[in-house]
């Protein structure tokens, strides 16, 4: 079992599509409406496994205060202006094609960000503090955002959106923590880090494939019937990377140097898909099943376009010292 959980997570450009395709043939075959109830369970598998690996404790690291603060302005300002705008240009009239790109664009930072910093040997602690302000922050902003800009087109239940965080970001985050806590505390630091904390990606990696494969499933008729969907998801999808990738690349190389730049880039092109998929499923139900196909093939763009942008990373900010 474990080398087919590390192949997934090692290969999401492959088994995302493959989850994709498994679930339009399911949705072809049998009636797809019972998945509704994996939802919540794949949604916290998901995460939970995500939150056991998060070190909290970078957050008292000193210094970093700019970089900080640079990050989460894009992070929270430019990038929702851009998801919001080419949402208004893209789908005018498809609110929750909209709703996708918003949410990607509010909810920054996963632990791939982690991951392809230290790909591309930048500033992995930066990195981890990005990723765990970000993970807060964009929880606690994406309600407001979403009722301010989408609130006219969509019925944003506020409250309700609030509760699913709660339920899917911060109860996960509290068992992560206490979870991550009792293994260190049982096996030591060392065991944790070299043989307990890799065999948790792969479950979240299992329950991004679930969520993805049941939202395939319930929008398996509509693209039967309208396949040229597909490729109107992913045009945008792409200009909107790479244009992320552009902007953050030129501050970071204009303002820091190159470990932070580094961790500065990956800490605002990388978004929680992960986050965005649960509280398009899980708030919006039927109609939200429109907006988490979008969000599944934002992964087959962000993980090929991260495993890119890492072979260009020395002749854009130089060789390591």
């Amino acid at each position: 079992m474990w080398p087919l959980l590390f192949w997934m997570q090692k290969h999401l450009v492959w088994s995302i599509p493959l989850a994709m395709i498994a679930g339009f043939l399911a949705g072809q075959i049998a009636d797809p409406d019972p998945l509704r109830w994996a939802i919540l369970p794949l949604t916290f598998l998901m995460v939970y496994p995500m939150m056991v690996t998060m070190n909290l404790r970078q957050l008292l690291q000193p210094g970093g205060g700019k970089l900080m603060w640079v990050t989460q302005l894009l992070n929270f300002i430019l990038i929702p202006a851009i998801g919001y705008g080419a949402g208004l240009l893209f789908f005018p009239d498809e609110p929750f094609a909209r709703l996708a790109l918003l949410l990607t664009s509010l909810l920054p930072t996963s632990g791939m960000t982690i991951s392809w910093t230290g790909f591309a040997k930048g500033n992995v602690p930066a990195a981890v503090r990005m990723t765990v302000v970000g993970l807060i922050a964009g929880s606690l902003l994406a309600p407001l955002y979403l009722k301010g800009l989408l609130g006219a087109v969509i019925e944003i239940p506020v409250s309700q959106v609030f509760m699913q965080i709660a339920l899917i970001v911060f109860l996960p985050l509290v068992l992560g923590y206490f979870t991550q806590r009792a293994l260190i505390s049982k096996h030591g630091q060392e065991v944790f880090q070299k043989n307990i904390k890799p065999k948790f990606p792969p479950f979240s990696t299992l329950g991004v494939l679930g969520v993805v494969f049941v939202s395939m499933a319930l929008k398996s008729q509509d693209i039967l019937n309208d396949p040229e969907s597909l490729l109107a998801y992913l045009v945008p999808l792409v200009l909107i990377y790479a244009l992320n990738f552009v902007i953050s690349t030129l501050v970071g190389k204009a303002l820091f140097p190159r470990g932070d730049a580094i961790a500065l880039v990956y800490g605002t092109v990388m978004r929680n898909l992960s986050i965005a998929l649960a509280i398009a499923m899980g708030v919006f139900g039927t109609e939200g099943a429109d907006a988490a196909l979008l969000i599944a093939m934002a992964y087959i763009v962000q993980v090929q376009a991260a495993a890119w942008y890492v072979k260009f990373t020395d002749r854009l900010f130089g060789a390591p010292g």
